[in-house]
């Protein structure tokens, strides 16, 4: 299976941005270990800050991937364009947060991406990522 690994804003800053929150491992540490733990899967990997970014390499990957792993960030709060490219799209897309977004500021609550996707996970880490690969598979 092909997956595409996606991103959104501030997401390059983790492993410094909120340890207590986020953790100290990098994507550019976490998406070897990923590869190497699922060798079944062709499993690519983008970070963008931009939303429109976001939305095109989402158009992008339907047809190209088989499935795609999206964290968008603060985008999840905020973006109808995103939900509606979720939706748009043929392929299935599961939303992960690595940090329980229910738990956080009331803003946070709400994920409008999240109510696109085929699958949200939150609150698992890092590990969140590897519980949406297995779910797809």
């Amino acid at each position: 299976m092909k997956i595409l690994i996606l991103n959104g804003p501030n997401l390059n800053l983790i492993g410094k941005r909120e340890p207590e929150i986020y953790g100290r491992l990098s994507f550019d540490e976490f998406i070897p270990q990923l590869r190497e733990r699922f060798p079944e899967h062709e499993i690519a990997y983008f970070q963008t800050n931009h939303e429109g970014m976001l939305i095109d390499k989402l158009q992008e990957a339907d047809g190209q991937y088989d499935a795609v792993v999206m964290n968008p960030g603060g985008y999840a709060h905020t973006s109808i364009a995103l939900a509606d490219c979720i939706r748009a799209i043929g392929i299935p897309v599961i939303e992960v947060h690595i940090s329980d977004i229910s738990k956080r500021e009331p803003y946070r609550h709400h994920s409008y991406s999240g109510e696109a996707c085929a699958k949200s996970i939150m609150g698992l880490g890092m590990e969140g990522y590897a519980k949406a690969i297995e779910a797809l598979s």
